[in-house]
């Protein structure tokens, strides 16, 4: 007769194994996507603001700043990112657990995350068009004379 596997019971529930600490780090690498690229979105507008500044300062038309094609572009590559961390940490978590991402804490911690990183993907892919079409478009100088 076989024996079950250590990380069975006899009655083929599954049996609470501990979080590694891999499983720990990838599902709080959610989060910190998430949060990454909200912030890279926001500093979008920073970058943007500041530009705008210094052609006021100097009176002049300064070229568009690169850093804000890729801070725009560097926001909805996390957000996605982190949609597939979590996607990713699912798959793993039932994999080596037999249960769903929410019975364990970093898949919990992940799976709200996601959820709030959803809501943040449209805002960073209207953060990114914004960039492209503030870019050509000139700062009013004002009074340079």
């Amino acid at each position: 007769m076989a024996t079950p596997p250590a990380s069975r019971t006899f009655e083929g529930t599954p049996q609470k194994l501990p979080v590694t600490p891999g499983t720990a780090i990838a599902g709080l690498l959610v989060p910190v996507l998430t949060v990454a690229g909200v912030v890279s979105s926001v500093h979008v507008e920073d970058i943007g603001n500041d530009w705008a500044r210094r052609q006021r300062a100097v009176c002049r038309n300064l070229p568009f700043p690169v850093t804000e094609y890729v801070a725009a572009w560097l926001g909805l590559v996390l957000g996605l990112a982190a949609v597939v961390a979590c996607v990713l940490v699912g798959r793993w978590i039932h994999r080596r657990d037999n249960v769903p991402l929410w019975q364990r804490w970093p898949g919990a911690v992940a799976f709200v995350c996601v959820w709030f990183n959803l809501l943040t993907i449209p805002v960073e892919l209207i953060v990114l068009y914004e960039t492209y079409s503030t870019a050509g478009s000139g700062v009013f100088l004002g009074d340079c004379g």
